[in-house]
């Protein structure tokens, strides 16, 4: 097996998933050749993701104009199946809803992926999300080169499942990976059930080496709560401050730290202005992966108050340095967090998050401490990189 992995855009600073499960690979003795279609214009901050970039080949590198010669070349070469691929990337646009001419930008990027794959000799392709990327891997597989694989997280990707192609893709597909059984039960909601045995769950997972149990301060030593993510609807940030607001005076000790940057920072501090709570939270901006293990493991807990998710990593990254998580009760999130190892309530209502703030500031050291140690057992059996990374493996040697 000669491996590749497609993503849409890689590295950005929230794939730090991707980068461990290549990793993974990787150390088990199996290169991974990274392709891309486009870079990510934003500022990456990990130096891993630095490195990662520069291993990576883009498809759009010369921009469409760059496409058109190799099109040419697989209209010469290989005229029948281009005509096939071409009327899958016509159906592909008649079933999307919005930004149908998109596909056949898919289908230029799927010819010069086929004829760089074939060149280095790559059997297998395995994308990240069930949009473009997987698309791309797909007509490339029609035009006669590897075989691929992708694998579905959520939240974006799920409600639109149908209209871009999940049931054609997974048609087509070796093997479709699910990182959650919510995920799977979406996917085949969507694609009908003809082709449930190729839709697998394999979890993302953590390199545990990167996260010793015994590390960082005692939960019950520390009155920070800490969020990673970005500042943005969907994690809620806002009603997070509304809910401080409301306990900063029964529990003045308690403070917040917001790890990411994002579209609603003034909204963010627009609430804390109106609170008076500069001295309770900190806005750090992004940070390296180093620098967020770090916070999370002097944290008394991790709080994360999304109104949509697959199922978030840093939930692991907190239950693996032994932290309590306060989250909602969405998509995947219950599958791993319940009451046992933190909090999980309703999304979108400031009461409930501001009792289990509450909760969590009040809780004593050997309900933190179990909690904690819940937490990281939960990880250590169902989430190790090592292991999810020889499990997509097995489903590309066994053919999914």
């Amino acid at each position: 097996m000669t491996l590749g992995y497609l993503m849409n855009t890689y590295p950005i600073t929230s794939t730090t998933f991707i980068r461990r499960e290549i990793r993974a690979h990787e150390t088990a003795g199996h290169p991974v050749t990274r392709f891309a279609i486009r870079p990510w214009d934003g500022t990456l901050v990990d130096p891993a993701d630095h490195q990662e970039q520069s291993q990576t080949t883009y498809l759009l590198a010369r921009g469409i104009k760059g496409l058109v010669a190799p099109f040419l070349r697989e209209a010469i070469r290989n005229p029948i199946r281009l005509v096939r691929a071409i009327g899958t990337a016509t159906r592909l646009a008649m079933m999307a809803q919005t930004k149908r001419l998109y596909n056949f930008a898919y289908l230029l990027e799927s010819v010069h992926l086929k004829q760089m794959a074939t060149t280095q000799g790559i059997t297998h392709l395995h994308a990240h999300f069930s949009t473009n990327a997987a698309a791309v891997a797909m007509l490339s597989h029609l035009l006669g080169g590897p075989t691929y694989s992708f694998t579905v997280h959520g939240p974006d990707e799920l409600p639109d499942l149908a209209t871009s192609g999940i049931a054609l893709k997974l048609r087509h597909a070796q093997f479709v990976a699910a990182i959650t059984q919510y995920c799977r039960t979406t996917i085949l909601d969507a694609a009908g059930a003809a082709d449930a045995a190729k839709v697998h769950v394999v979890h993302c997972g953590l390199d545990l080496a990167d996260f010793p149990a015994k590390t960082g301060t005692d939960p019950a030593q520390s009155n920070e709560i800490v969020c990673v993510g970005r500042l943005c609807w969907q994690k809620a940030q806002t009603t997070l401050v509304a809910a401080l607001a409301q306990i900063k005076d029964t529990h003045p000790d308690l403070r917040l730290t917001l790890i990411g940057d994002g579209d609603t920072r003034p909204q963010i501090e627009a609430l804390i202005d109106e609170n008076g709570l500069h001295d309770r939270i900190t806005l750090a901006g992004w940070g390296t992966n180093a620098q967020v293990r770090d916070a999370l493991s002097h944290a008394r807990a991790m709080v994360l108050p999304s109104l949509a998710e697959g199922l978030p990593i840093v939930i692991m990254e907190a239950m693996a340095l032994n932290r309590p998580v306060i989250s909602t009760r969405i998509a995947g999130i219950p599958e791993l967090l319940d009451a046992t190892c933190g909090w999980i309530i309703a999304p979108d209502d400031v009461q409930p998050l501001t009792d289990a703030l509450a909760d969590c500031a009040a809780a004593p050291a050997d309900r933190l401490r179990a909690m904690g140690a819940e937490g990281r057992a939960r990880v250590t059996a169902r989430h190790d990189q090592t292991q999810t990374a020889a499990e997509l493996r097995a489903l590309i040697g066994q053919g999914g």
